[in-house]
């Protein structure tokens, strides 16, 4: 017999979402974390919006995903008493050439059956946020915000509750398959054996796979960072407001945290380490892009704020990749799931994804 039913790898907001969903399950369940706390990293360091699901026609897994998901998060912070709030975004074409992708947005948005949005002219989006000024925008009623670390903490309350444990500052060396299930390896030692492993390390996913034993065609990951910088004093918008999208992101961006406070961002930085430090250099291209949204800010407010580092599966220039979910099904090793390049709209899309991990080890 296996020391545990299942060990996750990863207490950011993907493996709470499967720890809960399988110690809920009845499995015993440990939840592996290198850091000291959980969600410090991808998990803690986005915009913390609940996504509607308009981007994503090139990758129908996280469509689909963000979509199911978006529902589900939407219940759960209700139920569970998690600060969320649906606040509504605007697309914005500032200029009327970019009028087009707001009408492509538009049609693949509603091809994948998300038909609340809705075309604003330029006045109809002036008449919502007067401070803005466009020559089109698409209102997305169902784009919301969330505190994402209150998020956190109700999921591992719940696995806790349900008999997960915690286990903090443990690094995952390696997995070794074997007759009793997988050994979990730490700091080269084994340390405990389980039925069943999640690779939810974020960062680290394909680290810790190409660490594990009889695993082949691991990807590989790309770093891009993203950088935020906040705004000193209330701004004059009610919603989150979005230029259309860039290579690489959905630009940069103005949203709100709960309490009201601004940040514009994230950009996109291609970097080949983790490193979360935000150059205030770069503080002019957030001035230049912040203006757009917003002609009468006072550019002296905004200044460094965070950086968030999304793990991808493509480089500059590649088509947008899809969510992995590699399980026995794609790789051959029983009881093993890899979760690779869970980006944006990962936190939107996170109880629907342990619904799928779940179902595959079940």
């Amino acid at each position: 017999m296996a020391d545990v039913d299942a060990v996750v790898v990863g207490a950011g907001v993907i493996g709470l979402a499967v720890a809960r969903r399988l110690a809920t399950a009845g499995l015993s369940t440990i939840i592996v974390e290198g850091d000291a706390v959980i969600g410090n990293g991808t998990s803690s360091r986005n915009s913390e919006v609940i996504h509607a699901g308009l981007y994503y026609g090139a990758t129908p897994r996280k469509r689909a995903m963000c979509i199911a998901g978006r529902e589900h998060l939407y219940a759960y912070a209700q139920t569970r008493g998690v600060a969320h709030r649906r606040i509504g975004k605007l697309i914005v074409a500032f200029e009327a050439a970019e009028l087009a992708t707001l009408s492509r947005i538009m049609d693949d948005a509603r091809a994948a059956g998300v038909d609340d949005l809705v075309a604003l002219t330029g006045g109809d989006a002036r008449a919502l946020e007067p401070e803005l000024r466009c020559a089109g925008a698409l209102l997305s009623p169902s784009t919301g915000i969330i505190d994402s670390h209150g998020l956190m903490q109700a999921l591992l309350a719940d696995a806790e509750d349900a008999g997960a444990v915690l286990a903090c500052r443990t690094r995952v060396s390696g997995l070794v398959p074997g007759r009793r299930g997988w050994t979990v390896m730490v700091d080269g030692e084994p340390a405990l054996t389980a039925t069943r492993i999640v690779n939810a390390a974020g960062l680290g996913a394909t680290a810790l796979a190409a660490a594990t034993e009889g695993l082949e065609h691991v990807p590989t990951l790309r770093y891009a960072r993203g950088h935020y910088f906040t705004y000193a004093g209330r701004v004059p918008f009610t919603r989150l407001i979005y230029p259309v999208p860039v290579s690489g992101g959905l630009g940069t961006h103005l949203t709100l945290d709960l309490s009201g406070n601004a940040r514009f961002g994230p950009d996109v930085e291609w970097i080949d380490t983790i490193d979360y430090r935000v150059d205030p250099a770069r503080g002019d291209s957030f001035r230049a892009a912040a203006a757009r949204i917003w002609p009468a800010l006072d550019p002296s407010r905004i200044a460094p704020g965070y950086a968030g580092i999304r793990p991808k599966l493509g480089g500059p220039g590649d088509p947008a990749a899809d969510f992995a979910i590699d399980g026995p099904a794609e790789h051959g090793l029983a009881g093993l799931v890899n979760l690779y390049g869970i980006e944006s709209p990962g936190l939107t899309a996170s109880l629907a994804i342990a619904d799928d991990v779940v179902l595959r080890i079940a």
